[in-house]
């Protein structure tokens, strides 16, 4: 693991690596990372004794940007060398209102459940017979705001973030900045499936027609919601990259996903895009959707999480579609370095180099996961992620790196 000495070498190798890989010439895999908040508050060595709780995280300006500050930190000095991400302390640190992977359900009015030992959940506020609830509302009046009380608490903390920083706000003598939060969706599948409940799965079977007005219902909503948010934030309403997520079609049959759940996919394109290619996130066993996804969605890349098999991915996709995805995260949290290097080998080996790829966990850092395994992946990349000779794909495209 590196020392602070090294961050310059660090940086220019990673530096290096990211504009070959874009540049379409790689010269080895890029690796990156993503720890949320769970990772520091769920885990008793940064936070001993529950001392923040979602809860407080959640609903107390200050502290949310006190414990971003302090994470910020210590990705930056810890995890980044790890990866190739940028390490050191930045020329300014960034901050923003953090609703977890509620926000699309809280929006429209699931209240929020903080549970312990849990990331804040929600509860179906469509189940039984108030199935047809938001078809009675309509949109909200406020599209700012949406119903309930998420997003107008979420107005206040950004509001007092703003004025904290207004006020001269450092850390670490780097000046903080506040930005936009929430202009995206974790998917109109998945969004309904947080509304709805698990009977939103016998409803494919029984009644087939409220589905797809609901996910058209809730992809419209979602637009005119992001919409006005990037206006919010002085963003073009439309923008020229598109990320987005849906894990929640790992639940259904491929022709199902494109009967009923690809005409709200291909609206949230429409309406929030100019981009021909774009990227997606998709959690669990979802492959088989995949050239779906790329032929009618134009999906180039997709961030995976577990199970995958990288070798089938690959020679079904072709080498222009990007591939992320890695180790499962249980064996980076539990395992040994060398068995951690041992996966990563087997992966970077498997085929999946063949085409464009970017290792990283699958996905998303368990609390307790150590550090000395984060190495072992890096350097499993370094020895065994060289390509020689370089490929030629092409530059990468205008679609940025999956989000979460």
């Amino acid at each position: 693991m590196i020392t602070h000495q090294d961050f310059r070498a660090h940086n220019e190798e990673a530096r290096a690596v990211w504009e070959a890989y874009r540049g379409g010439h790689p010269v080895r895999v890029p690796v990156t990372l993503w720890a949320d908040p769970r990772f520091f508050i769920l885990d008793e060595k940064y936070n001993p004794g529950e001392r923040m709780s979602f809860r407080a995280y959640s609903e107390d300006a200050v502290l949310m940007m006190d414990f971003q500050l302090r994470m910020a930190e210590w990705e930056r000095l810890r995890v980044a060398p790890c990866c190739d991400h940028e390490a050191g302390l930045p020329d300014k640190f960034v901050v923003s209102v953090d609703l977890q992977l509620y926000y699309d359900a809280g929006y429209f009015g699931a209240p929020v459940e903080y549970r312990p030992g849990q990331v804040p959940d929600t509860q179906p506020i469509l189940a039984g017979d108030r199935r047809n609830l938001l078809f009675d509302r309509g949109l909200p009046a406020d599209p700012l705001t949406g119903w309930g009380e998420v997003f107008p608490r979420a107005l206040r903390l950004h509001e007092a973030m703003v004025e904290r920083v207004r006020r001269g706000l450092t850390y670490r003598l780097r000046p903080v900045e506040v930005g936009p939060w929430n202009l995206g969706t974790l998917g109109p599948l998945t969004l309904a499936t947080a509304l709805r409940g698990p009977e939103l799965y016998a409803d494919f079977y029984a009644d087939p027609g409220y589905v797809r007005q609901l996910l058209d219902f809730l992809a419209e909503a979602l637009i005119t919601r992001i919409r006005t948010h990037r206006r919010f934030f002085g963003l073009p309403e439309v923008s020229d990259t598109w990320a987005y997520a849906d894990d929640a079609v790992q639940n259904l049959s491929t022709e199902m996903v494109r009967e009923l759940v690809l005409p709200a996919h291909r609206k949230l394109k429409k309406g929030l895009t100019t981009a021909q290619r774009i990227s997606v996130h998709l959690c669990g066993d979802s492959a088989r959707d995949f050239r779906l996804l790329r032929d009618e969605m134009g999906v180039f890349s997709f961030d995976t999480g577990f199970p995958i098999d990288f070798a089938c991915v690959r020679r079904e996709l072709g080498p222009e579609v990007e591939i992320v995805g890695g180790p499962r995260v249980m064996l980076l949290h539990s395992g040994s370095p060398d068995e951690v290097s041992a996966e990563c080998r087997r992966i970077l080996q498997s085929g999946i180099m063949e085409g464009r790829f970017i290792l990283r966990e699958a996905n998303d850092l368990v609390q307790g996961t150590p550090l000395v395994n984060l190495d072992a992946m890096y350097q499993a990349a370094r020895a065994f992620g060289r390509y020689s000779p370089s490929p030629a794909w092409g530059p990468r495209g205008s679609f940025p790196l999956p989000m979460k």
